[in-house]
């Protein structure tokens, strides 16, 4: 790989230092690291350690799909911007390759060595075409002959027939067919995905397993490309199948819209999301079995590079395994929990005299989701709603918010909904969404030209009798019900007035046209966010300076902002305490002597995924907390519409200190802890917060 011409800016700051920040890249793969430690943790029920590495395989296939990419496009192109780590795409492509491949060997060595032969012993087992009997193999071949020959399309390759287009992540084999007279001939057969990939074995899967030595009682799946394997010579008549090889393709599916050059927005992005399946080659996965020849012949006509072929053990794609999770083992999972419904916010109860009466925080999964739910569905039954607006970036395929919002429609509401076309591999569900709106007559748009709306509002309008009353929710995740189930979220619903008014003239910044860039007490971006949390740092620092004392805690999912970094790095070496939970990305070096030795690191990564983002002020002991929904990363505070907004509350404030952020920092079952050469330590103690969290849930209401 050359290197690329282009622009290296000179650095300027406190850690200009290339040696002081750590790629981001690498960092991302240092969590996905994380993610794989988890399927390798015997303390995690064995149905759950298959669920991580399911995770671990599905985050890897969409860090190929857009990170990797990313890197391969600037080598194309010729022109980088390096990041504060100096590291060049051709550097980081090669760390990556190296890094990937040993995280490859560690996640198939646990598939293959221990969760396998774990599976087994609880009776869940993959059997293998030579471990069945006649009679199975020919219960298999009626099914083969009757569900999938029909639906199989294998191609030829050759002088008349041209190289197949191979769609992103489809699973195909390489087959090598013998002729008497034409001698050797190459077929390309994908592996259809209309079927699961795991073929549940029916009648008699009991002496399946006991021929296996396995006791009964269980269930027993095969691959699929086992079952078309097995019935290959079905496929090409007159031909003898020498051998078939399995290969899989990852694309490069980032999708780039130029704004002010599309006239339809919505037609532009659902062709965008079409183009996806025909985006430049970004890996090549083999079986590791796969001839030289098959490979190059592969890799030539995908037209990619030796390093971009990854030769790996099968089954490949194993992002698959999460289909076993399905399994009717309950002793084989996390013990299920029914999620705190405060007595107030239940259904039934009037929500809007709960609201009135005080402030609302939700802590899901903890909390359940229904309470916003149920405030949505009376705001759209209640004939003293008068409008609904709210922002929509990932809803799911089933949505009991839209079901609210086109109700709401639906009884003559004025429902605006800003719906965000962009939210990366959610654009089909949204476009679906957004068409369905419309069509019920909701006010639909897009959002800001150039920019992606990743805030989550809701905004609902009320005349009571004192006058108009606007009811506000904020959150720090989606407005996802299954999501809201296994992510750890916040939700903030008030009246305040001044927020609601903040949020009445956000909406017509979102919806109209404003320049506004300041609010009584919400801080949006791109506008206004950056400057506010340097103030908030710069503020701590001088606190500090003057004896007044100086703290901060940051919750987020991913630090990488240079600005930000220096900003803490510069609080720091003044010695003010920071203490940052960040879940994934982190390109901020702890501990490090005159720079960041008061800085600690930590990332939690357990049942539930830490989604939630909360800035902790000390400010001279009266507390400052703001929560929203942005990560201190450039796309957040530069090219994103995100809100923080504060909680001024004095027990909600408590609350989130209390049950959320110092019991983090104490977490030692599933807290790594970020070391200055940015190598995690796993934990090692016994106090896992989430647990802890599910014991006590309700306590802070």
């Amino acid at each position: 790989m050359s290197k690329p011409k282009g622009r290296y800016p000179k650095q300027k700051g406190v850690a200009a230092d290339p040696s002081c920040f750590i790629n981001r890249e690498l960092s991302w793969v240092a969590f996905n690291e994380r993610v794989l430690h988890q399927a390798l943790d015997r303390s995690w029920p064995l149905l759950e350690r298959v669920k991580f590495l399911s995770i671990f395989y599905n985050n890897l296939d969409e860090f190929f799909m857009i990170r990797v990419s990313g890197l391969l496009r600037q080598l194309r192109e010729g022109f980088v911007d390096l990041p504060p780590d100096r590291m060049t795409p051709t550097e980081q492509l090669i760390a990556l390759r190296e890094r990937i491949a040993l995280s490859l060997e560690r996640a198939q060595r646990c598939f293959q060595q221990d969760l396998l032969p774990e599976l087994q012993r609880e009776g869940i087992t993959l059997v293998t075409p030579d471990s069945m009997s006649d009679k199975h193999r020919g219960y298999l071949r009626r099914f083969f002959e009757l569900e999938v020959f029909p639906i199989l399309t294998p191609l030829a390759f050759d002088a008349g027939h041209p190289f197949p287009h191979i769609s992103n992540l489809s699973l195909n084999l390489a087959i090598i067919l013998k002729d008497q007279k034409k001698g050797e001939r190459f077929a390309r057969l994908k592996v259809p995905d209309t079927f699961p990939r795991l073929i549940p074995v029916p009648a008699d899967r009991d002496k399946i397993l006991r021929k296996m030595g396995i006791p009964g009682d269980g269930r027993c799946f095969m691959w699929f490309e086992d079952l078309i394997r097995m019935n290959l010579d079905s496929l090409f008549p007159g031909y003898r199948v020498e051998d078939s090889y399995l290969f899989r393709i990852t694309r490069d599916a980032d999708i780039e819209i130029e704004e002010d050059e599309a006239d339809d927005l919505l037609e532009s992005i659902q062709e965008e999301v079409d183009r996806r399946e025909f985006g430049s080659v970004v890996r090549l996965e083999v079986e590791d079995r796969t001839p030289k020849r098959i490979r190059n012949i592969l890799a030539e006509n995908l037209e990619i590079s030796p390093h971009q072929v990854y030769a790996m053990s099968p089954p490949l794609g194993l992002s698959c395994l999460s289909e076993l999770c399905r399994v009717r083992r309950p002793d084989l999972k996390d013990r299920p929990f029914q999620p705190f419904v405060p007595k107030d916010l239940s259904q039934g109860t009037d929500i809007f005299r709960t609201v009135r009466s005080r402030d609302v925080l939700l802590f899901h999964p903890y909390d359940s989701f229904s309470p916003l739910v149920e405030f949505l569905r009376q705001a759209s039954q209640d004939p003293s709603v008068l409008a609904i607006k709210q922002t929509l970036y990932r809803v799911g395929p089933k949505s009991p918010i839209v079901e609210a919002l086109l109700e709401a429609r639906q009884q003559d509401k004025q429902v605006s909904v800003l719906v965000e076309l962009k939210a990366r591999f959610d654009e089909e569900n949204n476009i679906e969404w957004a068409k369905r709106l419309e069509s019920a007559g909701v006010h639909v748009v897009y959002g800001v030209p150039g920019l992606k709306t990743h805030a989550k509002i809701c905004l609902v309008v009320r005349r009571e009798k004192g006058g108009i009353v606007r009811y506000v929710h904020m959150g720090t995740g989606n407005y996802n019900a299954a999501t809201a189930s296994i992510y750890s979220d916040l939700g903030l619903i008030t009246c305040d007035p001044e927020i609601g008014a903040d949020a009445s003239e956000f909406f017509n910044l979102l919806t109209g046209y404003s320049k506004q860039d300041s609010f009584r007490k919400l801080i949006a971006a791109p506008a206004a966010m950056r400057r506010r949390i340097m103030e908030m740092i710069a503020r701590e620092v001088e606190n500090h300076r003057r004896g007044l004392g100086g703290a901060m805690i940051i919750k987020v999912n991913a630090l990488v902002d240079r600005e930000c970094i220096e900003a803490l790095y510069a609080a720091s070496a003044q010695g003010v305490p920071v203490f940052l939970i960040v879940r994934g990305i982190c390109c901020l070096k702890p501990r490090l002597e005159g720079l960041s030795r008061r800085i600690w690191v930590t990332s939690i990564v357990g049942r539930f995924l830490e989604h939630s983002r909360v800035f902790a002020f000390y400010n001279g002991g009266n507390p400052e907390i703001y929560l929203g929904s942005a990560d201190l990363m450039p796309r957040n505070l530069d090219r994103r519409v995100e809100i923080m907004f504060p909680l001024e509350d004095r027990k909600l404030k408590e609350a989130v200190i209390r049950y959320l952020l110092l019991p983090q920092m104490l977490d030692d079952r599933r807290s790594f802890r970020l070391n200055p050469d940015g190598t995690y330590t796993p934990p090692s103690g016994g106090f896992d917060s989430q647990e802890w969290l599910l014991s006590v849930r309700g306590a802070w209401h």
